[in-house]
């Protein structure tokens, strides 16, 4: 039987903020009217630190340097498919963020405002190991 999980790809982009202390960014949906990382699917032959790399630059307008590795989700998407998302902490190294047609919004915020913000618990869950690695030095 042929795999029928969609691979997906997605970051916890941060940079440092003006106060010291650090922002992640969140991009907002309208498709789903949702708040979550930047992701997206796997093009054909494409590696998931591609993909990342690609789907931060796309939905956010940002380069980055990707840093540690964090733990995958794995869910049930609104469209019915079941999908994994491998995911890695990563560092803007600059962009300038413009509307398109799956991102209407990106925030930049601190940690706590972030989670309130997030739609998702799975995406909730990934800040806690996301701030470890960027407070060990990725």
């Amino acid at each position: 039987m042929p795999d029928t999980v969609v691979q997906a790809a997605g970051c916890v982009l941060w940079r440092r903020a003006a106060s010291g202390g650090i922002e992640v960014a969140l991009v907002h949906r309208p498709k789903w009217s949702d708040w979550s990382w930047p992701k997206g699917k796997l093009k054909r032959g494409e590696t998931a630190r591609a993909a990342a790399l690609r789907e931060v630059r796309e939905e956010t307008g940002h380069t980055c340097r990707l840093g540690a590795s964090l733990p995958s989700r794995r869910y049930v998407d609104r469209a019915g498919r079941e999908k994994e998302v491998t995911y890695w902490v990563a560092e803007s190294t600059g962009g300038t963020f413009a509307p398109n047609d799956e991102i209407s919004a990106l925030v930049w915020l601190p940690p706590d405002a972030a989670r309130a913000r997030l739609t998702y618990e799975g995406d909730r869950e990934l800040l806690p190991p996301a701030l470890a690695a960027i407070d060990a030095g990725q």
